[in-house]
């Protein structure tokens, strides 16, 4: 797709049009890392629920579960990651 988009690119040397090689698509094309924005909107999604309050979302966010805790290693939780972003 990206070929189709950038389109052919006249070669210096001959003087004809050739396609571009994946190395000079990716020069022109560097998709988003995808880890950083999902690292981001976490954070974001974050301060909003901190900064909604009292509703329903804060009060899942902060507050603890009761009952029985389930066998084997915790799973990570909201706070957790949200920390280790910020790291």
């Amino acid at each position: 797709m990206l070929r189709r988009i950038f389109g052919p690119k006249r070669d210096e040397v001959i003087g004809e049009w050739r396609k571009l090689h994946n190395e000079e698509l990716n020069d022109l094309y560097s998709p988003p890392n995808f880890i950083g924005v999902v690292k981001s909107r976490r954070m974001m999604w974050g301060g909003h629920v901190a900064h909604i309050g009292d509703k329903i979302a804060y009060r899942v966010f902060v507050g603890s579960p009761e009952g029985k805790r389930p066998f084997g290693r915790p799973r990570r939780g909201w706070e957790n990651n949200i920390n280790s972003d910020m790291e």
